[in-house]
Parts: C-alpha cells; sequence; structure tokens
C-alpha cells in the first residue's frame, strides 16, 4: 500500500496586527505542508484558540495587548499537547527574547525574516529543532556573556551541568549551540537522527535546559561553542 500523506503541520499565529498576520499566513499557505489554524490578536486568546486547535507550532509576537507573548508561553507550554513556541520579534527586542528563553520557548524569530526562512523556521519547530534567527542570536549570546541572563551562571553549577554529559553528549551540545538541526548534527557525526534526538534529550534532562536554545547557550556560555 502506499505510504500515506504526512499531516499538515498545524500553526496558531498570534500578533496584534492584522496586517502581519495575514502576510504570514498566505506565506505559509504556499509551504504546502503547512495549514494556518487558528489566529489570534493577544496572548490571552492565543492561549485559548491553542486549547481549541492543538497546533504544532505557535508563532507568537512578542508585544501585544491585554497578555503579551512573555504572559503567554507558560500557559501555552501547560497544554496537553503543548505546541512549540516560536517568539516573533524585532530588533533591539534582546532582552524580551532572553526572559521568552528561560520561559521555555523553542526560538526566536525577526519579523522581516524572508519567506523561504518563516517555513524553514515552522518545519525546524515541528521536527523538534531550535530555531535562532541569525540577526538576534549574536546580540542574545553576547547579552548572556556580559551578565545579560543570569540564570544558572553559578561557574560551578555549570561545570557540574557539563560534567554530567558523556564525550558524544557534550559534541552534540557543541553542534547546538552552532545553530545545528538534527539532520546537520547526524550528518557531520554520521549517526541516525533518532540517535541525535536520543542525545538531544539527554543533555536537556542533564542540564536541567529547558529547550534547545536554551542548551545552545549553555554550550556559548561554557565555550563549547564559540
Amino acid at each position: 500500500m502506499p505510504t500515506p500523506p504526512a499531516r499538515p503541520i498545524r500553526v496558531l499565529l498570534a500578533d496584534d496586527e492584522t496586517m502581519i498576520r495575514h502576510g504570514v499566513r498566505l506565506i505559509l499557505r504556499h509551504a504546502g505542508d503547512i495549514d494556518v489554524v487558528a489566529e489570534a490578536a493577544d496572548g490571552r486568546q492565543a492561549v485559548e484558540l491553542a486549547a481549541a486547535h492543538r497546533p504544532d507550532v505557535a508563532l507568537v509576537d512578542i508585544r501585544m495587548p491585554v497578555c503579551d507573548g512573555l504572559a503567554a508561553i507558560a500557559p501555552l507550554l501547560a497544554l496537553d499537547p503543548a505546541p512549540r513556541v516560536v517568539m516573533l520579534t524585532t530588533f533591539g527586542d534582546e532582552d524580551n527574547v532572553l526572559r521568552a528563553l528561560r520561559e521555555g520557548a523553542a526560538g526566536f524569530l525577526l519579523k522581516d525574516e524572508g519567506p523561504q526562512e518563516l517555513i524553514a523556521a515552522v518545519r525546524a519547530a515541528a521536527a523538534g529543532d531550535s530555531v535562532l534567527s541569525p540577526g538576534v542570536t549574536g546580540s542574545v549570546i553576547a547579552r548572556m556573556l556580559h551578565g545579560g541572563d543570569r540564570d544558572g551562571c553559578d561557574p560551578a553549577l555549570t561545570d557540574e551541568r557539563i560534567a554530567r554529559l558523556t564525550v558524544r553528549e557534550r559534541e552534540v551540545l557543541s553542534m547546538l549551540g552552532e545553530g545545528l538541526s538534527n539532520q546537520d548534527i547526524a550528518g557531520r557525526l554520521g549517526i541516525g537522527v533518532g540517535t541525535v534526538k536520543t542525545h538531544v534529550g539527554a543533555i536537556l534532562e542533564k542540564t536541567g535546559s529547558a529547550s534547545r536554545v536554551q542548551a545552545a547557550l549553555l554550550a556559548h556560555r561554557t565555550g563549547l561553542s564559540s
């Protein structure tokens, strides 16, 4: 029997600007494997619609009225099943990006990224990969390294977390710091994607990281990635 087609990636879009939502919806519609199942104008509505429509990925603007994107992260991640939350941001919003990562967001994407970058980000998030917009990543990491993110920065605690990892897990963590996907890591190490996912799960558990993005930041903080 022929293999049935994969189910489209279900996306919730939350942004208070109607034109932004319209543009993103049109871009994702042309992807073929992505379906925007709900749109919200604020964080509270995003949580309600996510509970009703069960999206795989939630694209959430950081700055919204009533309930902003930052406040929506925790209730979104408390849903069962929980969507992968990707924050939509702009240049100069690094402080809020750091807060979002601490709350467990899967990553961040600049609003003015191109169509292909947007589609790739949704696919990466749905696959469990991190979403790190190059235009923001460098600034976020630099701010963290210079004290912008104090959570878990005790050197002794950080060393203890790294010491829990196997040699292979440290290799994988270093590549997470480079922003590589599971597929890219598998290709570089010559192992299966399933094995990479197992390593990533172990890394998150052993380091106490809430997401791949937090693990990537840890890799930079400890010098495993530069």
